[in-house]
């Protein structure tokens, strides 16, 4: 099994790694190696913003959006 050594870690991020290790009844360093299981283990991001909406919507069953009825196209002014 492989080791790291993170340095220069904020304050601020250890302690909310102590609290998050503390909170779901884990060590700090258990806590590490589940979120970089579950970060590492993610699909990787999708390449364009219609995919991107459809993973975030698709889970909640998808949406219905009302559309406007359409109107007729204006006659383009004239430039007499």
């Amino acid at each position: 099994m492989a080791s790291i050594t993170i340095r220069n870690l904020d304050d601020e991020v250890k302690t909310k790694l102590r609290v998050r290790a503390a909170t779901n009844g884990r060590s700090m360093e258990e806590e590490v190696r589940t979120i970089l299981r579950e970060v590492v283990g993610r699909a990787s991001e999708p390449d364009n913003l219609a995919q991107a909406i459809r993973a975030r919507v698709a889970p909640l069953g998808g949406v219905e959006l009302d559309l406007p009825a359409r109107e007729p196209i204006r006659e383009p002014p004239g430039f007499d």
